[in-house]
């Protein structure tokens, strides 16, 4: 009998502990979100942008207010595979992977699927063209998609470059294009993104490769190139950290996502400086990501990630998140707050035919494993 109570007694221990995390100080349930760094607007302040003037807020403010019952822990990652690294040690509410990522844990089992009913503003306001995307060599994986994730800003992957120092690239073919990022005379002038699936992908792509090839020559020149950068180029490795230096000049070109294009034209603009002295340029064939909100199947607190996706779809946020964060909204209502010349973009909004030459990465057993090795590799040397 004793060993019942005990053991009893344990379990309540257990079980109180596991509800009191679930719990603030001040009784709140906490919510767990996970996002990419630079990915939300954090603070209030006004933001002079193509001419025009935007008021952003604080949304983790916005959203506790909006829902007195939660308190937001809101975490931060730089790359996907640092992200799913945590998933086995860690529990959080939210997360906001990338397309091929959520694929990749559709497939494992590790995702909830989405009470579309709880997602009002989502079945109003979101760009239908996103959930016809091919996300899957398998159509009815990629079919699935949308039960499991909500898009919540996309963007492509191109060349920005400083044509203030820079002969103007007028070419949408790759090699011309990115020939720059391998060239010995722009040497720790470059910018790379510290991510497996960039950094690859820009050099498949700079070949004229499939970005979700398995073809061991084609791999293996990609490597090879990329080994080669890092030894004759020096590029600086980073992601949040290397818009600041595209905007001093201290780097005169590099990788990135059109959305940080975008904040760096911000950036340019609020120092009264030329916008356009940093140009953004996509090549035929590169890749067109979409990062999506979606609910861990460990999730703590499923109710409050479905309000707080919910949230993030009411026009006013998406239109601030939109202004802050720089990438692509796939909000139709937010969509007509922005500036002209940035919803006309077809770099930033691509139309069907833009899409159609863009590729999305894939994610399966054989690409992921044999990606990271050659990423290992490349990081090795």
């Amino acid at each position: 009998m004793k060993k019942v109570v005990l053991i009893l007694l344990l379990l309540a221990v257990v079980v109180a502990a596991t509800l009191s995390g679930c719990r603030s100080g001040d009784g709140k349930t906490i919510l767990t979100v996970y996002n990419w760094g630079e990915y939300i607007s954090r603070e209030s302040d006004t933001i002079a942008w193509r001419g025009r003037e935007y008021e952003i807020k604080d949304v983790i403010a916005e959203f506790e207010a909006a829902y007195p019952q939660y308190k937001v822990n809101y975490q931060t990652y730089d790359d996907n595979e640092k992200m799913y690294a945590k998933l086995d040690t860690e529990s959080y509410d939210i997360l906001v992977p990338s397309d091929y990522m959520v694929v990749r844990l559709i497939k494992e089992g590790r995702l909830q699927e989405l009470d579309q009913s709880r997602l009002p503003n989502v079945k109003k306001y979101l760009d239908r063209r996103l959930d016809n995307l091919t996300y899957d060599s398998d159509q009815a994986l990629s079919d699935k998609v949308s039960n499991y994730a909500v898009p919540y800003m996309y963007c492509t992957v191109g060349l920005l470059y400083n044509q203030e120092e820079i002969t103007p690239i007028n070419a949408n073919d790759p090699t011309e294009v990115w020939d720059i990022l391998f060239d010995p005379a722009m040497d720790s002038r470059i910018g790379m993104y510290s991510s497996m699936r960039e950094s690859i992908g820009v050099a498949l792509n700079y070949f004229g490769y499939s970005l979700n090839t398995l073809d061991s020559g084609e791999l293996d020149q990609a490597k090879n190139l990329l080994i080669d950068q890092r030894k004759n180029v020096r590029p600086l490795v980073g992601i949040d950290e290397l818009k600041d230096k595209y905007v001093s000049g201290e780097l005169l070109a590099g990788v990135v996502w059109s959305g940080d294009h975008v904040v760096c034209q911000i950036r340019l603009e609020e120092a009264q400086e030329d916008p356009d002295k940093l140009q953004y340029v996509l090549p035929k064939g590169s890749n067109l990501s979409v990062d999506m909100l979606c609910v861990p199947q460990n999730a703590a607190n499923p109710d409050g990630a479905h309000d707080f996706i919910n949230f993030l779809y009411e026009p006013e946020i998406a239109l601030i998140n939109a202004v802050y964060v720089g990438y692509s909204t796939p909000h139709t209502e937010a969509l007509k707050g922005l500036p002209a010349e940035i919803i006309s973009n077809l770099s930033y909004y691509p139309d069907e035919e833009t899409m159609q030459s863009l590729e999305i990465y894939y994610s399966s057993e054989a690409i992921d494993s044999t990606y990271d090795r050659i990423w290992q590799a490349i990081l090795a040397n």
